[in-house]
């Protein structure tokens, strides 16, 4: 295991990641900013009111012991402590209902910058290690954006306020004639502040400085995380279940876990709890202890002394003590700020990825009438993160209204090649365009309208059935469940009770319905049919189906699609018997391009050799 790694960084910095991650919360969730404020400053000099009044109260009956200010004293003190009682409450509840959400709104943030970067990116392993890193961060420590402090800054700037306010007349107030006159002297009241200021600012430097640890732990915990988000839960994730039971996977898994002991009484947070991580919080907090001590040894002197009342000691301790708090607070504060910096800093790596791809600013409408050419030029692509090219020279036009299948075996380019047609990647080399037009002109959003795709991992949301295939909360039923029926789901639709209304899966509602394989890729084909796009590109559309039913699908399809441009990426070549052109892929080059007979003829092509293994499939 790799040591932790040590980064410098400064205090300026902190405070600068700090400020910004504060910005960026209070602009996605205000309310729970301003509600987290006033319940801290509440919090903060809510006490103070209670030691004044205590003082006073305290006071009168060490002294003139007159009912009627007693009265008025203990009147006082009985409305203002159920006022602030009450209002501390409901800036508490205020607080609460935001709080409820702040968790998901924040890593809302992540997941909004996860859809709108480029798909480049998104697609970047490298980009996933980041988002990775993030959660486990804030699921293991809560630090990253969830650690941005701001309330308890606010709150020992207030406590340290209402001590000062309260203890100013301790060191004003003068000792009578006598052995303890020395205390009068300027040089006493400064020594004793310095002593207390060296155990407050001691005490949580020693905190933080235990906190770090923390920090210092990340990247073996890394690991662990990993590990146990994955092995832990793999018993509880319903598409591995099976493959668990039957061939006893959690061996294997134990096995993996065993490698890391992140967690465990031999890893480097364990070591260091025993070791100066627990030493440095044992010493704040015996520190913390000692400057109570100094403080209360001061005030019962003076008071011994005749400088003030018993009443007064009261306030001076009570003040004192939540004055030591105050500091005691900010410098955690600003330490646990400092702390956050590493995993501040990942938040902002992800956040701050740059989206380079040229948004275009060309209309589309003069397309709209489908009169228009696609056509490859000598275009080349490689993956940002391979050295291999996916794609090499490929040069080819073809007219919308037309149906083409692409073909080809594994990794050789079909999938990368619609990738680049819809403008998910822009070519490394060479360009693609419309009506001759590049289409790194037009603009991105109307240009993605044009087409509807089913991709071999496309993805059904835990939803209605009707809202699945409109991609919508509000949809056309009628197209809908027409979409529906051309798509071949009319039989299975027929036997639900809630028709369009049932909800595919569990996870929201225990009456939802468990679809099979085949079902969910004729789901997501109505779904293609209802976007009503100008291009239709089914990828794999077909796997989970039966030669049979895949037929039916192709079928419908051709009548479906009308003038619509649709383009058929498959292993299984049925496909190809129903469209105007075929070209087939190999290494990321097309080496046959043509129709189904054209291409059958040449006994010794690569088409020939696919459909003569896959014959006995359509005879």
């Amino acid at each position: 295991m790799s040591k932790p790694k040590k980064e410098k960084f400064s205090m300026r910095e902190a405070w600068a990641l700090n400020w910004r991650g504060l910005k960026d919360i209070y602009e996605l969730i205000p309310g729970a900013v301003l509600s987290n404020c006033c319940w801290v400053i509440l919090e903060a000099l809510t006490p103070y009111v209670g030691i004044w009044l205590s003082a006073q109260i305290i006071g009168e009956l060490a002294g003139a012991r007159n009912p009627e200010r007693l009265t008025r004293l203990v009147i006082i003190t009985l409305t203002i402590t159920i006022f602030l009682t009450l209002l501390t409450a409901a800036a508490r509840h205020w607080k609460n209902a935001h709080s409820a959400t702040s968790w998901h709104s924040i890593l809302s943030l992540y997941g909004d910058k996860m859809i709108t970067m480029d798909f480049s990116a998104a697609d970047d392993p490298k980009t996933h290690d980041l988002l990775s890193q993030i959660q486990q961060n804030a699921n293991w420590s809560g630090k990253g954006l969830h650690a941005v402090e701001y309330d308890n800054f606010i709150k020992a700037i207030f406590q340290i306020g209402g001590g000062i306010a309260l203890t100013v007349s301790l060191f004003s107030q003068k000792v009578p004639e006598g052995s303890l006159t020395f205390l009068n002297h300027p040089l006493t009241a400064i020594a004793l502040l310095g002593i207390m200021l060296v155990f407050i600012f001691v005490a949580p430097l020693c905190s933080t400085k235990s906190e770090s640890y923390w920090s210092k732990g990340g990247e073996e915990v890394k690991l662990g995380n990993r590990l146990f988000s994955f092995f832990g839960f793999l018993g509880m994730d319903s598409s591995r279940t099976l493959d668990v039971r039957l061939y006893d996977q959690l061996a294997i898994c134990r096995h993996n876990m065993s490698k890391t002991d992140s967690f465990g009484s031999k890893s480097f947070l364990a070591k260091m709890a025993r070791g100066p991580m627990g030493g440095f919080a044992a010493a704040g907090a015996a520190i913390s202890s000692g400057f109570v001590g100094v403080a209360y040894v001061f005030v019962c002197l003076k008071a011994w002394a005749g400088a003030f009342s018993v009443g007064a000691v009261t306030q001076y301790v009570g003040a004192i003590t939540n004055f030591s708090a105050g500091v005691t607070l900010l410098v955690s504060t600003l330490g646990r700020i400092y702390n956050n910096v590493p995993f501040i800093r990942i938040c902002y790596e992800f956040l701050d990825l740059p989206n380079e791809m040229y948004q275009g600013s060309l209309t589309t409408e003069k397309c709209s009438d489908n009169q228009y050419d696609i056509e490859f030029r000598d275009v080349s692509f490689k993956y940002p993160t391979s050295e291999v090219w996916a794609l090499r020279h490929v040069s080819m036009k073809f007219k919308v209204g037309k149906r083409l299948a692409v073909v080809g075996q594994n990794g050789s380019g079909k999938t990368t090649f619609i990738k680049l047609l819809c403008r998910l990647y822009n070519p490394t080399e060479g360009e693609i365009l419309l009506n001759d037009i590049d289409i790194r002109k037009y603009n991105y959003a109307e240009y993605l309208s044009f087409f509807s795709v089913v991709f071999q991992d496309f993805q059904l949301l835990s939803f209605g059935l009707g809202q699945n295939v409109a991609a919508s909360k509000e949809y056309d039923r009628i197209l809908a469940e027409q979409c529906l029926r051309q798509a071949g789901f009319g039989d299975r639709l027929d036997t639900m009770p809630k028709g369009l209304d049932s909800s595919l899966g569990r996870d929201f509602d225990p009456d939802g319905i468990e679809i099979s394989g085949g079902e969910a890729q004729k789901i997501a084909i109505a779904r293609t049919i209802y976007k009503k796009a100008g291009f239709i590109v089914l990828d794999e559309p077909t796997a989970a189906l039966d030669p049979v039913a895949e037929q039916e699908v192709y079928e419908r399809f051709n009548t479906i699609t009308g003038n619509k441009t649709t383009i058929y990426i498959s292993h299984r070549l049925s496909s190809c018997r129903f469209c105007d052109e075929i070209m087939v892929f190999d290494h990321g080059n097309v080496i046959q391009q043509g129709t189904h007979d054209q291409l059958l003829s040449d006994e010794a092509g690569k088409y020939a050799e696919l459909w003569n293994a896959q014959a006995q499939y359509y005879r």
